[in-house]
């Protein structure tokens, strides 16, 4: 029991649930709080902050609460020394896909798949061109290895030549 930590009301205010979203997820299992007072009154700390936060962020990408949930049942039985996946791990939501960005890889959350499509790697390398090339290319320069060299220079490229 302790007196330490948020109080739900400090922790609605931080994370901007409501009141009642809170106790809803408490008393479903969804996140539980740390630890509560000697009066029965829940205390949460930093990391149940953190996952507060990321159940409140995926809510807001358009992942229902039963998907989270599933979710985070599937990266229990995947991840066995992770007890509270919303607190240990980090999540990207894409399109309908939560990947989870786990060691040095990424993996579909629901089905344990793993996506090796280097997505971080891709960026970085788009970055780098951004950097060194200044010119943006005209649509048909992006076909032109594959075409030969059958299109001829449009008025908009010798204007920049």
């Amino acid at each position: 029991m302790s007196e330490h930590g948020f109080s739900s009301r400090q922790v609605c205010r931080i994370t901007g649930l409501t009141g009642r979203q809170l106790r809803y997820w408490q008393q479903t299992g969804l996140l539980s709080p740390a630890e509560f007072t000697a009066g029965g009154h829940a205390r949460y700390g930093f990391t149940d902050l953190i996952a507060l936060k990321s159940a409140r962020r995926l809510l807001g990408a358009g992942v229902s609460l039963q998907r989270i949930r599933k979710c985070m049942s599937s990266l229990t039985r995947f991840l066995p020394t992770t007890q509270t996946p919303l607190r240990e791990l980090s999540l990207v939501v894409t399109g309908d896909v939560i990947l989870v960005l786990h060691s040095a890889g990424a993996f579909d959350a629901i089905s344990g798949q793993e996506w090796v499509l280097p997505v971080a790697d891709i960026l970085q390398e788009i970055e780098a061109l951004r950097e060194t090339d200044t010119t943006l290319p005209v649509q048909w320069e992006l076909f032109e290895e594959n075409v030969g060299e059958s299109f001829e220079v449009g008025p908009q490229r010798q204007n920049q030549a």
